[in-house]
């Protein structure tokens, strides 16, 4: 018999399959890190919990999730952020948001403008469940109160005096005088024309003073009482032009004067009663200068009494300007007494 010679190595070479299922579980374990750093496989292995979806998210770059349930974050290359930087601004949220529910998750990345813009987002989204809004209708009611209870103390009183002497608590601006000088004209010189008008404001000032051209013909000029001569004439306003820029002046304001209602008719106008002071008809001033209540008394004899003063003297005419002066110092007088007077007893217009 031949022999047979076998040569036999017992030494075990590794076989294929464990080799293939070596390169194939680093292809798993490459894929499923890609996958865990994209996310993918947390959201399926992470636990039900009752933090809001927003906190709820892993970290899409660079963290995995532990078995105990904490975050470890995984190192990439280009990511130059450690954990300890992570754990510091998630410390820094922690203390901006007291509300144990708004807390932030732990898979916010470290240092992520996105994040906080997302919990400020989440935490205002939460203020108007919180805040309420009692104080509105208070401090309206409280504008609104207390008129009501402070009107009826002084109803009557402010209310007359705003409908008729209520404009004398603004007086630098809402009273003037005034005063004009006339010439004859018509049949024989007895019809009054406007051929002057002055006008002074509560501290004397002039606010208007001009020579006014009558529409008919002049008969008779009156210099001695009027002061208005021929040569006036020359370049005087026309009437029309003239008595609109004074009645813009004399609306709405409180006009004083001596016999007001000569000047009203010689300007064709009707001013309000309410707003109309005629020092030749207050018995204050008389009762002032020792004279009958009831009397008329001139311009001239009220001013030298009272104010001690000449005027319309000599033989040169009045100056309406002078007159109108010292019929707003004679009312200065006695304004607030008459104002008292006329809020107590308003005149009908």
């Amino acid at each position: 018999m031949s022999t047979l010679l076998l040569n036999l190595d017992f030494g075990e070479p590794p076989p294929k399959k464990a080799l293939e299922g070596n390169a194939k579980h680093r292809k798993f374990v490459k894929k499923r890190r890609l996958l865990e750093r994209k996310g993918f496989l947390n959201k399926k292995k992470q636990p039900p919990s009752k933090v809001p979806k927003l906190h709820s998210e892993p970290s899409k770059k660079g963290e995995t999730p532990r078995v105990d349930g904490t975050w470890k974050a995984t190192p990439l290359p280009k990511k130059k952020t450690t954990a300890a930087s992570g754990s510091g601004s998630e410390q820094s949220l922690d203390k901006k948001t007291a509300v144990p529910w708004l807390t932030p998750a732990p898979s916010q990345k470290a240092g992520s403008v996105v994040a906080k813009v997302d919990l400020l987002g989440e935490f205002q989204s939460a203020l108007p469940k919180i805040k309420s809004h009692p104080t509105c209708p208070q401090k309206k009611g409280s504008q609104k109160n207390p008129p009501p209870k402070n009107g009826p103390q002084n109803s009557t009183q402010t209310h007359s005096e705003s409908k008729y002497s209520g404009a004398s608590q603004k007086i630098p601006g809402k009273m003037v005088a005034i005063d004009c000088e006339m010439v004859g004209t018509g049949p024989k010189g007895h019809v009054s024309s406007l051929a002057r008008c002055s006008i002074v404001n509560y501290d004397g000032d002039v606010l208007y003073d001009e020579y006014i051209l009558p529409p008919c013909h002049i008969v008779d000029y009156r210099t001695r009482w009027s002061g208005i001569r021929k040569q006036h004439m020359v370049n005087a306003t026309p009437f029309k032009i003239a008595r609109n820029q004074i009645l813009k002046i004399l609306t709405g304001k409180i006009v004083v004067g001596h016999a007001i209602h000569n000047d009203f008719k010689a300007l064709q106008y009707v001013h309000p009663k309410p707003l109309t002071r005629d020092t030749s008809h207050i018995p204050l001033l008389n009762r002032k200068a020792d004279c009958p209540e009831n009397a008329t008394m001139s311009l001239k004899s009220l001013t030298k009494k009272l104010l001690n003063r000449d005027i319309q003297a000599g033989k040169s005419g009045h100056s309406s300007v002078e007159d109108a002066q010292a019929t707003m110092e004679l009312y200065k007088l006695v304004e607030v007494e008459w104002e008292q007077h006329l809020a107590q007893n308003p005149p009908k217009d």
